[in-house]
This record gives C-alpha cells, structure tokens and sequence, in this order.
C-alpha cells in the first residue's frame, strides 16, 4: 500500500533429477530465455542468475502481494 515500503528477496535453487549435467548448449540459452520472459510477465525482477550444467541459482525481488511458493 502507499504507507510502506518494503523489500522481499529470495535465493532459489533448481538441480535436475541425480545432478545429470543436461543443462548446457541449447538447453541452457532455452532455459535462460524462458526463465527471463516468466519473470517479466510476473513482475520479478532477477538480481542475480547462473545456469550451471546441473543447477540454476536465481536471486530475485518480488512484491509483497507475490506468492514466492506460486
């Protein structure tokens, strides 16, 4: 509301089943640009983000009317 500010931040972590390393070339930039256009459309912004080849780390910011779990 116009009477609080407030700033929610959250570090989340996505690993592939048994750490298999399918997270690279094609796969990788697909993943990247998907991740990009769902956070534009919901109106995350991402702080900070790294695709390894068997994890994803996303820092990012979020309004307090999101739910971080939907």
């Amino acid at each position: 509301n116009g009477h609080s500010v407030s700033l929610l931040t959250a570090h989340i972590v996505w690993s592939t089943k048994y750490r298999y390393s399918v997270l690279k070339g094609d796969i990788q930039v697909r993943c990247r640009s998907l991740l990009i256009q769902i956070c534009e459309a919901e109106d995350v912004e991402i702080l900070k983000g790294v695709i390894s080849k068997d994890h994803v780390h996303m820092h990012i910011d979020y309004r307090p009317s999101q739910n971080i779990s939907n």
